[in-house]
């Protein structure tokens, strides 16, 4: 009979592993759309390069990821409270996002700790897995503080990470937004150019759920 229970425990075990190993990522997009982003890179603006690396990788994110997207800076100059989540998390919305980044305007100001907050509480992210992924070309404009939002999402969060993309920053100004990152245990990665977006952007986006735990062998009857 003891060998029976185990053999069921070790079995109930092994399906919720199962059921939550394989969840489905729940992701929220920042993209920075203030004035700065008209600025060139090769070339091209960097608006360009964002628009094109987001349609790209978004056709490879599984099709039972729930992706968000929200933006700051596309509808006001010189505002800081310019934040709009424009497309809720959800599956399938790779083609939704495209067509927002496509048909907004980069003219305003750089609110990220705000809208990171804003991201992290669309997420649910005290009670569920969220992880925000912040495109940005600058630096915090609106006197928020990254480095300590970062500290605060960490330890008031169930599982809450931001990744961040500093496209096309300096070294310099990287070190000062890579907290926001590192303080909740994500990724603070430099893209210098196209290339190097998308390389980011599969990175934190596109990247396949985590594998299931192995389920612990069942004790011998």
């Amino acid at each position: 009979m003891a060998g029976l229970i185990r053999s069921v425990a070790a079995a109930a075990f092994l399906l919720s592993m199962t059921s939550f190993g394989f969840a489905a990522n729940k992701v929220i997009i920042i993209l920075d759309a203030s004035g700065s982003m008209w600025a060139q890179i090769d070339g091209k603006p960097k608006l360009e390069i964002a628009r094109e690396s987001l349609r790209t990788v978004l056709q490879s994110v599984p099709a039972d990821d729930e992706i968000g997207f929200m933006a700051y800076g596309h509808r006001t100059k010189g505002s800081c409270d310019d934040i709009e989540l424009i497309v809720p998390p959800q599956a399938g919305s790779a083609s939704a996002i495209s067509a927002a980044a496509d048909s907004m305007k980069f003219l305003g100001k750089t609110p990220l700790t705000a809208a990171v907050k804003q991201a992290a509480e669309a997420l649910k992210y005290t009670e569920d897995k969220a992880t925000v992924v912040l495109i940005t070309d600058g630096l915090e404009t609106c006197g928020g503080d990254p480095c300590a939002l970062g500290k605060e999402l960490k330890e008031s969060g169930v599982d809450f990470t931001a990744d961040v993309v500093g496209f096309g920053l300096t070294a310099d100004e990287g070190k000062q937004i890579a907290c926001l990152a590192e303080n909740t245990g994500g990724k603070y990665i430099q893209a210098s150019d196209e290339k190097a977006l998308q390389d980011a952007l599969v990175e934190t986006v596109a990247a396949p759920a985590p594998a299931p735990a192995p389920a612990p062998e069942p004790a011998p009857s």
